[in-house]
């Protein structure tokens, strides 16, 4: 296992073939590129899809070299301010951009035993462990190929992804939509 900090680990995020897979536990992160549209969304004011950029360019990025990238975000319910946030805000970007973003209720994940941790998933030979602060701060991520810890997290990607809701069909049920300006065009994603 290697511990290694978020930067470290930005460096080697992109070291995968085929497919990512993200799993996130958490009610709220902290996250610098976030302060200034969650202030925004606080304030009932439209998005900068700007800020999201970055993001879906990696995903377009992913999907051009015909890998893929996913994940599900166990949530709590009734939403959280934070979350509703990332499922309106942030979220809608990364679906059009070609992310699979699904979300399963924290009720339904404790039934079936899905712990709560966060870990990234790559190609199904490595797992980064992302380890947060109570405040939601990132701190530093556990990266192995351990064949035990690969299992498990493979199989737990399997569980989530067959019992979490796309988000879009999510928002529908929640009575919620994509924020004003969240969606990036297809030219805004490059």
């Amino acid at each position: 296992m290697t511990i290694m900090s978020p930067s470290e680990f930005r460096d080697v995020f992109d070291d995968f073939e085929q497919q990512m897979f993200r799993l996130e536990s958490l009610d709220f992160y902290v996250a610098e590129n976030e302060r200034e549209p969650l202030e925004r969304f606080r304030a009932g004011l439209p998005q900068d899809p700007a800020w999201r950029r970055p993001w879906a360019g990696t995903i377009a990025a992913i999907n051009a070299r015909g890998a893929s990238i996913g994940r599900v975000h166990v949530v709590t319910e009734p939403l959280t301010e934070y979350v509703i946030f990332e499922m309106t805000c942030a979220y809608p970007a990364s679906v059009r951009a070609g992310e699979d973003v699904r979300i399963l209720p924290r009720a339904i994940a404790e039934r079936m035993g899905v712990p709560c941790e966060d870990f990234w998933l790559l190609d199904d030979v490595r797992t980064a462990r992302m380890a947060y602060d109570e405040e939601g701060n990132w701190l530093h991520v556990d990266l192995t190929d351990d064949p035990e810890i690969v299992r498990g997290h493979v199989r737990l990607r399997e569980l989530v992804r067959a019992e979490a809701t796309p988000l879009l069909d999510y928002l529908s049920s929640a009575g919620l939509k994509p924020a004003p300006g969240s969606l990036l065009t297809p030219q805004e994603q490059q």
